[in-house]
């Protein structure tokens, strides 16, 4: 089979994502895949008519890459991707509208209030008021449309919060302010598609701050816990929200959600991850290792999973 593996892109993550998208070929390789790898950053129709691929493999972190925008194009082409669809993407790429689905949903997420940018230039001081009214301090900055923490403050002063809304809403349209949670970090990697599975639970603790792209990319930057150091209850509400949402989102292939465990026990959903990362560095394979699936054999599951979806010959 062969498989045009897309990396790259044009966002601000494509490092990572050219990280991610040579372990993934590498990994392809390794299993007797026809792995080719493909800059997504221009050209990418062209080059995938070129080569003539049975399945994509998308390894695009960020804008242009999870957010729909390849799958789409990709349906047009009729050409069959690994992971989400366009809706699920689209959706979950977006910070707000992922929280107005869990609310829908009936799902714990933090209080927040979105900010938008043509609000804010009109009269930021209103705009303020209201985030410190709404939620007090300390909040969560973050853009609506961003990545890997990209953009996103914690603030704890109210002197940082204008500087903070100014950033977050250079990279988006909207931003959002969420009311900040003091808790354990959790991240959920689930992988299927009608069945998913829940591999187990990882607690994340940055060496120092918060988990930001520093953090996650930085050797030495955060430490992986696994077993997370939870309760057995806490850890099942993690378990089943998971795949509550993956259902109720429609994903597929495999995904990951990052949660907040508070000193309650109540978890608390952060973000749902369509494309997560595959470095040396990244949770998920971090995840699948301690499932008893080695890296290559994670990468071939997500490759037969598309395929059980698409229905591709082999």
């Amino acid at each position: 089979m062969r498989i045009a593996v897309l990396m790259g892109g044009k966002s601000r993550e494509r490092e990572v994502s050219l990280r991610s998208g040579k372990a993934v070929t590498e990994a392809l390789l390794r299993k007797g895949y026809d792995a080719i790898p493909v800059d997504a950053a221009e050209d990418v129709t062209a080059k995938l008519k070129e080569i003539k691929p049975d399945l994509a493999f998308i390894a695009l972190h960020g804008r242009y890459g999870e957010d729909g925008t390849i799958q789409g194009l990709l349906e047009v082409m009729e050409l069959p991707y690994t992971g989400s669809g366009v809706a699920c993407s689209a959706i979950c790429m977006d910070k707000v509208l992922t929280k107005k689905l869990l609310i829908y949903e009936g799902i714990p997420t933090a209080p927040f209030t979105v900010i938008d940018r043509e609000d804010y230039y009109q009269n930021s001081g209103a705009v303020l008021e209201k985030i410190t009214n709404d939620l007090g301090l300390p909040v969560v900055v973050k853009p609506a449309t961003q990545g890997s923490s990209i953009g996103t403050s914690i603030i704890r002063e109210e002197k940082a919060l204008d500087g903070a809304v100014a950033e977050a809403l250079s990279m988006s349209e909207q931003a959002v302010a969420e009311k900040f949670i003091d808790g354990v970090e959790i991240t959920a990697s689930v992988l299927g598609n009608n069945e998913p599975v829940v591999l187990p639970l990882i607690e994340i603790v940055p060496a120092q701050g918060f988990y930001d792209y520093e953090a996650k990319y930085t050797p030495g930057g955060s430490a992986h816990i696994i077993p997370a150091r939870i309760s057995d209850q806490a850890a099942e509400k993690v378990n089943s929200i998971a795949r509550r949402i993956y259902r109720s989102f429609n994903c597929r292939g495999f995904s990951r959600i990052d949660f907040l465990i508070d000193s309650s026990e109540q978890p608390w959903v952060l973000e749902v991850n369509t494309i997560p990362g595959m470095t040396d560095l990244s949770l998920f394979p971090d995840a699948a290792g301690h499932y008893g699936m080695g890296y290559d054999d994670l990468v071939e599951e997500i490759v037969k999973l598309a395929v059980e979806f698409w229905n591709v010959r082999t």
